[in-house]
């Protein structure tokens, strides 16, 4: 009993402040979801159009967190915070260079984006005029992701949780005083956002700085590390790609069915992207703890950390159903005043509800396998997964079977995930012990 016990109290001390810290990011996205939704279903559309692209440009670069995270961990967790914090660093550069380009590259093809992604022209306008300002805000998202993975790995998950916290908080007072106090409608939304998303990156940054100082690492550009971080990204981007197409396929075919699909798909999005931030508090744990036990020499506890984080997130998936599926009845009326999106939502919102248990071990495993530096795998198996869901969603669209069919195809895409996931946590080739590990 003891040893569970002992195995508790550290995914605990991991999981929850990550936990309240990761909900707070999509915080930020239900804000606005809920802000721009009262102004109307085309400006709902409009933001769910958007946020499939910022999302896929944030999403790609999300190695930026999950490796710095599982490199710096096991450095840590083998005694060298001086290393540690200048891959640290270097994963903070990588970031400002990235999300200068996607930052270009949006803005000059908001036009493109928002015509392909939407469902009518008043639409794409709005989704449009969401993106170019958002665009300016890129660098400092990907700074968050970095500096956020960064501070895991030597396990600071107290300035995250603040950090997120307090820029939530402003995104919400901004956001309303944009939208409806200067009647700026979706353009203030989207600069309330980017306001709050450069203070948390400023925020972050200057720690992950003054923590580098202190151990006496560079705080200089290094070209050496920062072109390893970024080949050391490669097969997580492959992994998120996988992911990412799979929501691009799932707006495309909700845009098809038309502007309620399409405004109800964002909806629904919002909420699923909450409950995975949630969820995945204990995948931070799996990533931070496993790195650590790894680099350690401690294949023993990484198994036992494991086979109990497994446990963890059945409960939290089990919980995360039950409080869905108790609130899919009201819940659509905070987002829409439309009573045609919330009928749309509400059996959409129970089958998301029935699929949360198998999401969360899901995401537990996922957690485990980049906190081990599994990136091959991940990738590999994320291009199994998108070749088994690209047809279900598909079919959606092309016999016009309805939105909640949408989400029936997504319980798929999750269950397809589980299988791979699972029969790879079963062996031990994930299992290489100390702080590097050779590709495989």
């Amino acid at each position: 009993m003891r040893p569970s016990r002992d195995v508790d109290r550290q995914i605990m001390r991991v999981a929850v402040p990550a936990f309240f810290a990761l909900i707070t990011e999509p915080l930020m996205l239900l804000a606005d979801t809920a802000i721009i939704g009262h102004l109307g279903t085309p400006e709902l559309g409009g933001l769910a159009a958007a946020s499939v692209v910022l999302g896929t440009a944030v999403g790609l670069c999300v190695f930026l967190a999950y490796g710095s995270t599982a490199t710096v961990a096991r450095h840590h967790g083998a005694g060298d915070d001086r290393t540690a914090l200048s891959l640290a660093v270097s994963g903070l550069w990588l970031a400002v260079g990235l999300g200068v380009v996607l930052g270009v590259v949006t803005a000059g093809a908001s036009g493109p984006l928002a015509d392909a992604l939407s469902s009518s022209v008043r639409v794409a306008g709005f989704a449009q005029d969401y993106l170019v300002i958002s665009a300016l805000a890129l660098p400092a998202m990907l700074l968050i992701l970095a500096a956020t993975g960064a501070l895991r790995g030597v396990l600071d998950l107290r300035t995250p949780l603040i950090a997120t916290i307090v820029a939530n908080i402003l995104n919400v007072v901004l956001n309303l005083t944009f939208v409806y106090g200067f009647d700026w409608g979706v353009r203030g939304a989207a600069a309330g956002t980017a306001i709050a998303q450069w203070l948390a990156a400023s925020w972050l940054v200057a720690v992950v700085v003054r923590r580098a100082r202190r151990a006496n690492a560079a705080t200089r550009p290094r070209t050496t590390e920062i072109i390893a971080s970024a080949r050391l990204g490669v097969p997580l981007l492959v992994r998120t790609i996988t992911l990412r197409a799979s929501l691009v396929l799932a707006t495309l075919v909700a845009a098809r069915l038309g502007d309620v699909p399409l405004a109800a798909n964002q909806v629904a999005g919002a909420v699923v992207t909450f409950l995975a931030f949630g969820l995945d508090a204990i995948a931070i744990a799996g990533q931070t703890l496993t790195g650590r036990t790894l680099g350690a020499g401690d294949a023993a506890g990484t198994r036992a950390l494991t086979h109990r984080m497994i446990g963890w997130g059945v409960a939290t998936g089990v919980a995360a159903a039950v409080l869905l599926a108790s609130s899919a009845p009201w819940l659509p009326r905070l987002f829409s005043s439309d009573p045609a999106v919330q009928d749309a939502l509400v059996p959409a919102l129970l089958v998301v509800a029935a699929i949360q248990p198998l999401s969360g071990v899901v995401f537990v495993l996922d957690g485990v396998l980049i906190g081990a530096g599994d990136g091959a795998y991940l990738a590999w198996a994320g291009l199994l997964v998108l070749a088994a869901y690209a047809p279900l969603v598909l079919l959606v669209g092309w016999t016009d079977a309805g939105f909640t069919w949408l989400w029936i195809a997504y319980g798929g895409f999750i269950a397809a995930r589980l299988v791979t996931l699972w029969r790879r946590q079963q062996g031990t080739a994930w299992m290489v012990l100390g702080t590097t590990r050779s590709t495989d």
